[in-house]
């Protein structure tokens, strides 16, 4: 079903959830690490964050319908290898900007192989000047064959999350 601008709608009815609790039902995931200090390198990771730096960095990136993320952003994914990667398509739910989490998170529409959200964050924590790539999810299997892939389709989506957090830059442009 599409909505009043034609768009698709979400596949899952709790929209930006990934805001506070997790929803029931689905597999939740979160992976919250550190990736360096100082309040410059969260404002230039939040920065990258909202240019899709983390799908790039994982090289899953197919294209999106804005150079930055934003609410209402259609955003594809390519998943796999070859001949055998599915194209999964999402749209963005919300952009946080807050003083000290910046991000976004993306929701499933139909044609992705799971249902469910994504944020793509990070956070800046002033009482060490410690700054953190964090990734929330919730998401159950669509597509048959995530039904078949079982738990190794969890295994998969940690792994991807760990490398999410890997492409993010972990000094300034200008530390050495």
């Amino acid at each position: 079903m599409d909505n009043a601008l034609g768009d698709p709608s979400f596949t899952y009815s709790e929209v930006g959830a990934t805001k506070g609790p997790l929803p029931d039902g689905y597999h939740r995931f979160r992976l919250r690490r550190r990736i360096g200090h100082g309040r410059a390198l969260f404002e230039h990771a939040g920065t990258e964050i909202l240019a899709y730096r983390m799908q790039k960095g994982t090289a899953i990136f197919q294209e999106a319908s804005t150079p930055t993320a934003e609410p209402g952003t259609r955003l594809t994914v390519r998943l796999g290898f070859g001949p055998l990667a599915i194209t999964a398509p999402c749209r963005v739910v919300y952009v946080l900007d807050e003083s000290d989490r910046r991000g976004f998170a993306y929701g499933t529409l139909p044609g992705h192989p799971e249902i469910g959200e994504e944020l793509f964050a990070v956070e800046y924590d002033r009482a060490d000047d410690t700054v953190y790539g964090l990734v929330t999810a919730f998401s159950r299997n669509a597509a048959w064959y995530a039904r078949i892939g079982g738990p190794a389709v969890r295994l998969v989506q940690r792994f991807i999350a760990s490398k999410y957090i890997d492409a993010l830059p972990t000094k300034t442009p200008t530390q050495h």
